[in-house]
């Protein structure tokens, strides 16, 4: 059966007492981690639900230290503080030596760590280190197709490519010139969006994951998946990225048409859901279906979501709300931790990736919890429990 906004009236919706015990449920969880997870980051996905410790490596480690600022602004709690800055100055180690950095994931790693540190202490440490980043990831940017190289050596012909993760790079160049007045970190965030608006949404309103280009000429070429069940299914991740990652460039650049697009890709992502509203890995799936889900794809999309409805009509906002709240209380029913004992990670039934005969993944962190998935959950939670500041 295919969601409507009419058929999601029939779903239970969250309330503030719900809203204030999974948040307080949450954090409790964060702090229970901090004695293992201050000086190490949590590995990007868990195993048998429980997250090891390991180095700051990866695209990753930025979504932990998110986490433990939100529950920082949640309570004000020198705790959490203490831990997050210990993190910032890694972070500030990590892109000073060139750790793990020859990506464009320099977004997901910096603004919920230190462009948060900035946004809410005024740290220095995390001004500078984020500063650093935002030069880095600039580094990326091809002229000749204006856009910023997902993976690989810049300029790479096997390579030559943007991803729609990368919407969620972008506020950290946005972020760099206003902090420092260059205008062009933001010319090449809005370059690049521009440009994956013409490449990554395809005529149904589902997204490409990956789109390449001609590096001789700049042209675009063809699109793939990496980690969708097809080149031509979508991938419900990217689906989430595409609702988010449109929202936040409409709230920097109030391009008019960044609206629509929202709607279309946020109705696709919407129409697809399952019958108890957490989404399957893929959008081929559908009820019934023995596949895996990907909790954090919903976790993403909530977000995505309550950011853009400050710029709606009253009236559409109150219909994109209310499809929000119907899957937080999907999240909260089914897929949230209530006790540090069954898992010491925030959101089940996340996937890192599943392998298929079109993508080139191996299965990971399939049936799991997930950083990201975490973090965007309590982000959720943040979001829908009061008027909040992005770190984005």
């Amino acid at each position: 059966m295919a969601q409507t906004f009419e058929t999601l009236i029939q779903y239970e919706g969250t309330d503030k007492k719900i809203l204030e015990t999974a948040f307080g449920l949450a954090v409790n969880i964060v702090r229970d981690n901090l004695e293992e997870f201050t000086d190490h980051f949590q590995s990007s996905n868990s195993e048998k639900l429980f997250y090891w410790p390991t180095e700051n490596t990866e695209w990753t480690t930025g979504f932990w230290t998110g986490e433990i600022w939100l529950a920082y602004e949640k309570t004000g709690e020198a705790c959490f503080r203490q831990a997050a800055e210990v993190q910032v100055e890694s972070f500030l180690n990590r892109i000073e030596k060139k750790i793990d950095v020859n990506h464009h994931d320099m977004g997901f790693l910096y603004s919920p760590s230190c462009v948060a540190a900035y946004k809410l202490t005024g740290s220095e440490t995390g001004k500078v280190a984020a500063l650093k980043a935002a030069d880095h990831l600039v580094s990326r940017y091809q002229e000749k197709g204006r856009f910023i190289q997902a993976w690989g050596n810049p300029g790479a012909e096997d390579n030559y490519r943007l991803i729609i993760d990368c919407l969620l790079n972008l506020p950290l160049l946005y972020w760099a010139t206003e902090v420092t007045g260059d205008g062009s970190y933001a010319e090449k965030a809005e370059n690049h969006i521009r440009t994956a608006m013409k490449c990554l949404i395809k005529p149904d309103d589902s997204t490409y994951h990956t789109y390449f280009m001609n590096p001789e000429t700049g042209e675009l070429s063809y699109g793939v998946t990496h980690q969708g069940n097809r080149n031509d299914s979508a991938w419900a991740r990217g689906q989430a990225w595409g609702i988010y990652g449109v929202a936040i460039s409409y709230r920097y650049l109030k391009k008019p048409e960044y609206l629509e697009i929202f709607k279309k890709v946020t109705d696709y992502f919407i129409r697809h859901l399952p019958e108890d509203l957490i989404a399957y890995w893929d959008f081929d799936f559908d009820t019934g279906s023995s596949e895996p889900r990907d909790s954090s794809a919903v976790a993403v999309a909530i977000c995505g979501i309550l950011e853009m409805c400050k710029y709606l009509e009253p009236e559409e906002a109150e219909k994109y709300r209310m499809a929000a709240d119907k899957m937080m209380r999907a999240l909260i029913d089914y897929c949230a931790v209530y006790d540090s004992r069954q898992s010491n990670g925030l959101l089940m039934h996340g996937t890192y990736a599943r392998g298929s005969e079109e993508n080139t993944c191996r299965n990971r962190g399939v049936d799991e919890c997930n950083t990201w998935g975490d973090y965007f959950y309590l982000e959720a939670l943040t979001r829908m429990s009061r008027d909040w500041n992005p770190y984005w």
